[in-house]
């Protein structure tokens, strides 16, 4: 969910802009006209606050690498220069400027990638050299781009066309295009990979729905997000509802049903077979959605996420309202989901946030139902190789890098317990 508007339009929070999930969805991070916030979100009941920051106001873009302490700002007032900070030491790692204002920031522990209109920046995050530089790729004004998390494979996914669905996706390891998708007829509107970068899914900016049968109007998807394991998909769009998709696989034989909002959404699936080194199953048209949420609000831009929380599977909804939610998934049954969770992201006028529980219940599930597991990454021991400078391309200059030291003797590290540094890729 991103929102760039200077001034707060119908609903939405006072000074909230914008709201991002982390790579593992345990962590969220929300811009506000103050500066930006990092929250975790490992417990249903408790919303704690992991780091604020003051220092810049309006921050539209805020992206955190895993649970480590390298976070990447952009703010309204400097919309061409992306800030790289370490927040646990309070110390910037770099900062870089670029020809036009960045729409977007994608990062996995091997690249960071930078997009703009009309290209794409690849940075090497364990030094932050830019690599490579995509220019003249389509217009691209919503800045859509998506990154694998995975940093074996490093897949970066953009739009082809600025006319049809098309999809190019592109190795940021190997530094070269992959394959170009020709996903929907219309331009897209949304696109993510899974954990694995194994599979793609996109959706088409005209996705029409029904509601009810007697009225009719175009649904706006503004978030994908993949379950960890991959089994289901949730989407968010501008309507009331947010929809969970069990991705099964559909026999071509299959007798196509009557229309539906969720048959339409079915397109957003790209078969995805062949892009990969290796072969990949189908991402199948679902006619049908697995489970729901109807949320309070109408026509206000939110991010959704699957996550695994305290052994439950839980749908994740940050909105433009300021409000985090949280519901429960039967992984079993589907349905309608239940909200056990309303955490505010934005203080009172007292300087206090609410929290408030659901009055509606239900039996929770037994964690061995639980539909997604923690993504285990291998580490790998991280490059001695000094730096070598940084280089500029394509109209961006190079940023002051703050504290030097940062750099002197190799990679980045953070330091943290539990996290590892940026790393190198092991070729065997």
């Amino acid at each position: 969910m991103e929102t760039r508007e200077g001034t707060d339009g119908p609903g939405r929070a006072e000074g909230l802009i914008c709201a991002s999930f982390n790579q593992d969805t345990t962590s969220l991070a929300v811009g506000t006209k103050k500066g930006y916030k990092l929250f975790s979100v490992t417990s249903v009941d408790r919303l704690d606050l992991i780091h604020e920051s003051a220092d810049t106001p309006d921050v539209y873009i805020v992206e955190r690498l895993f649970s480590s302490s390298l976070v990447v700002v952009v703010s309204l007032a400097a919309p061409c220069r992306m800030n790289v900070y370490h927040f646990k030491k309070g110390t910037e790692i770099c900062n870089y400027s670029y020809s036009n204002s960045i729409l977007a920031v994608r990062l996995n522990r091997q690249r960071l990638i930078v997009c703009l209109e009309e290209s794409i920046y690849i940075h090497n995050i364990k030094d932050m050299k830019l690599l490579k530089t995509l220019l003249n790729t389509p217009s691209n004004p919503a800045g859509l781009c998506a990154l694998s998390n995975n940093h074996s494979n490093s897949y970066l996914a953009y739009p082809g066309s600025t006319t049809i669905g098309e999809i190019t996706v592109y190795d940021g390891n190997n530094l070269s295009t992959v394959t170009t998708i020709a996903a929907h007829d219309s331009p897209l509107a949304a696109v993510t990979f899974n954990a694995s970068g194994t599979k793609l899914a996109s959706a088409s900016e005209r996705v029409r729905g029904t509601y009810p049968l007697t009225s009719c109007r175009y649904v706006s998807i503004s978030s994908l997000s993949f379950s960890a394991d991959a089994q289901f998909l949730c989407a968010s769009s501008n309507t009331e509802t947010v929809h969970i998709f069990k991705l099964e696989q559909h026999s071509p034989s299959r007798e196509e049903e009557s229309p539906t909002w969720s048959a339409y959404v079915g397109k957003m699936f790209s078969a995805a077979s062949n892009y990969l080194p290796a072969q990949v199953s189908d991402m199948m048209n679902q006619d049908r959605a697995f489970a729901t949420v109807r949320l309070n609000i109408f026509g206000l831009k939110n991010v959704c996420a699957l996550a695994t929380i305290q052994k439950l599977p839980r749908l994740l909804v940050a909105s433009s309202d300021g409000s985090l939610y949280i519901y429960n998934v039967d992984p079993q049954d589907g349905g309608e989901c239940v909200l056990v969770k309303n955490h505010r992201l934005i203080e009172s006028e007292d300087g206090q946030r609410e929290s408030a529980d659901a009055s509606e219940s239900r039996p929770a599930q037994p964690a061995s139902q639980s539909y997604a597991a923690t993504v285990a990454i291998p580490t790998a021991t991280p490059s001695t190789a000094a730096l070598t400078g940084y280089s500029e391309d394509g109209g961006m200059r190079k940023g002051e890098v703050i504290p030097e030291h940062e750099f002197a003797a190799g990679p980045v590290c953070l330091d943290d317990e539990k996290e590892f540094p940026p790393v190198s890729i092991q070729n065997n």
